[in-house]
Formats: structure tokens, C-alpha cells, sequence
């Protein structure tokens, strides 16, 4: 992979410091990558899917996002990236209130996402999926078709798969469709990066090679990246702090160490007997 690709993040993430305060906290807020204040997402029938969901993702970090089926993990995601409407509450992205604004809108603040359930064009190259993503607004790069193949190309090359840049996607193996779907995001110079299950699917020897490009990502990029998986070992090898969600609320925030040991996490996962053996 290449470590030459750039992204609109302008801090590396090392050293960077954990936002302090309440969400709604002013300092707090121009700080961080992400807040939620109060976000509340109710469908229609009164399923209460997040509620009331306080969040703080420091710039620069790898943020886990963690809940059993159902918790309403993607349902955040979908919230935060724009495709739901909150029922409730706030969104702040680097500091400015996006809770109205569209997912194009937020896309050009620097938003990148991927999707528990591909979605690539899987009749198209790798190349042109990947040049979808450069097309976004506010994109810093030179006008015209040289330059977006330019940036896919660069994304590609990031991922590991310079050399598959003019393979049909649907011909390619699932986790390299997986590392396509990453490239085209990337594409887009984002300033943060929403990952929604990227190792489903997986093998065990590409989950570690994902482990090592997020680690890439995050070293020296200052790429905020948001991840949600069920692999619970991956997201704690990578992740600098994990929020738990269960049945729309909030059950645990902290370190890896903290909350994978947190009792209500364990009985979240297990049931309450098995966390109180």
C-alpha cells in the first residue's frame, strides 16, 4: 500500500486529546470530529431505535461503535451520515451543527462512508466505482476526468489494489469488493470516515490486513475514522475509544480495556448470568 495518499485531515492522530466536557459544551464541540447531543431517532410505530445518545469522537481517532443486534448502531450511522432524519437532538460535525443539512451536504464537509451491505456498481471497473467517490463537492483536487482518475487511482493504490483498477467488480473476491468500497471513500479526501461492518465477510488473514490499513490510515493521516463491527477483537486492536449501545441507549464509553470488561457490557452480550459468573 501506499502511504502517499492524502485526505482533508490536518492533524495526525497521535497524541491527539480526548474532547472533555458535556457534548453540548461549546469547547467540547469545536474539538471534536463528531458530537451528538440528545440524538433520538423513533420510526414510525414508536420503535425507539437511539435514544438520547451523548457522544464526543475526539479528531484524529478510531472511534468503535459496539451493541448487539439491533442496539441501533447503523441506525446512529445513518443518522450522523444524514440518510435519517433525527426524531431529537443535535449532530456536529468539526464543530458545525449539521443536524438539518443533507448527506450530500455533509459529504461536503468531508464525510465518507461505507456500507454493512456493499454498494458499489458491480457492473463498472474498479476504477470508475472509485471515481464516483472523488466526485463528492468541495473535493480539493484539479478539475476535470485526469484528475478524478488520478485521486481513484491514488485510493487504490492506498488499499492494495492498483492492479486491480480495470477488473469488473462483481468478478472480484468479496474482501477485495470490501477494500473498493474503503478506496471509494477515501477518494473523496474525507475528513471523517464512517465504517459499517467493513470485516463482514471476511477471512481471518484479510480482517488482519484490514487491521493494518486502518492503523496506516490513522498513523500520520489525522483521519477520523468511525467504526462499527461485531468482530469485538478487531475493534478493540484498533480503536482509541468504544461507546456501547443496547436497545438505543447508551450502556458504556471509555477505553478498549474499560468497556469490553464493563458488566453491562458483558451481560449485553451474554446475559446476566453468564456476566455475573
Amino acid at each position: 500500500m501506499s502511504a502517499g495518499l492524502e485526505t482533508s485531515a490536518d492533524k495526525p492522530a497521535q497524541g491527539t486529546p480526548a474532547p472533555r466536557g458535556d457534548p453540548g459544551d461549546q469547547g467540547a464541540t469545536a474539538q471534536a470530529a463528531v458530537v451528538t447531543h440528545g440524538l433520538t431517532k423513533r420510526f414510525r410505530g414508536g420503535q425507539l431505535a437511539v435514544d438520547g445518545l451523548d457522544m464526543v469522537v475526539p479528531r484524529g481517532s478510531v472511534y468503535g461503535f459496539l451493541g448487539p443486534n439491533g442496539s441501533g448502531k447503523t441506525t446512529t450511522l445513518n443518522v450522523v451520515n444524514g440518510i435519517y432524519k433525527p426524531t431529537g437532538g443535535r449532530i456536529f460535525i468539526d464543530g458545525e451543527d449539521v443536524t438539518l443539512k443533507s448527506p450530500h451536504e455533509r459529504a461536503g464537509h468531508g464525510l465518507g462512508r461505507t456500507f454493512q451491505n456493499i454498494r458499489l456498481f458491480p457492473s463498472m471497473p474498479a476504477l470508475e466505482n472509485v471515481m464516483v467517490g472523488a466526485q463528492r463537492d468541495h473535493n480539493p483536487i484539479e478539475p476535470g476526468n485526469a484528475a478524478l482518475r488520478a485521486r481513484a487511482l491514488s485510493a487504490l493504490r492506498f488499499v492494495g489494489l492498483a492492479d486491480k483498477a480495470d477488473a469488473i467488480v462483481r468478478s472480484l473476491p468479496y474482501g477485495h469488493q470490501r477494500l473498493v468500497e474503503i478506496a471509494r471513500a477515501l477518494a473523496g479526501h474525507p475528513k471523517l470516515l464512517l465504517l459499517d461492518e467493513p470485516a463482514a465477510g471476511l477471512n481471518q488473514t484479510e480482517k488482519m490486513e484490514l487491521v493494518e490499513l486502518l492503523k496506516k490510515l490513522r498513523s500520520g493521516h489525522g483521519l477520523t475514522i468511525f467504526l462499527i463491527d461485531h468482530d469485538m477483537g478487531l475493534v478493540e486492536k484498533v480503536s482509541d475509544r468504544i461507546t456501547v449501545l443496547n436497545f438505543g441507549k447508551k450502556i458504556a464509553e471509555g477505553t478498549p480495556q474499560e468497556v469490553l470488561r464493563h458488566p453491562d457490557v458483558i451481560a449485553a452480550y451474554l446475559g446476566d448470568s453468564d456476566a455475573a459468573a
